[in-house]
């Protein structure tokens, strides 16, 4: 997935290069800081922004089971590409063929 959103032009950097062993309180702080969308996997991000209402600059969180992973670098590339501008600050979940949009 990386790969596909760097081959389309945009700078997309991974935690574990650039901060590995960092806790999620770190990654989500670092993407603020470089005023990032966060994608992740981690549904402890989650509670981070909707429990303890923790500053963001946007998370997509992926839930793409192992039968649809093949789906899963066009459908974040497609999403990134074509969601709306208040949807890149918010906490996006998506999954194969649904997105959900929340706010907090």
């Amino acid at each position: 997935m990386v790969s596909a959103l760097r081959d389309a032009g945009y700078n997309a950097t991974v935690i574990v290069e650039t901060a590995p062993g960092a806790t999620d309180l770190v990654v989500i702080n670092i993407a603020v800081q470089e005023r990032r969308t966060l994608i992740t996997e981690d549904t402890d991000f989650g509670e981070l922004v909707y429990a303890h209402a923790h500053a963001t600059s946007g998370v997509i969180l992926l839930r793409f089971p192992a039968r649809a992973r093949s789906r899963l670098a066009p459908e974040v590339l497609h999403f990134v590409e074509h969601a709306p501008d208040d949807a890149r600050t918010a906490f996006v979940v998506l999954q194969p063929g649904r997105v959900r949009i929340g706010r907090w």
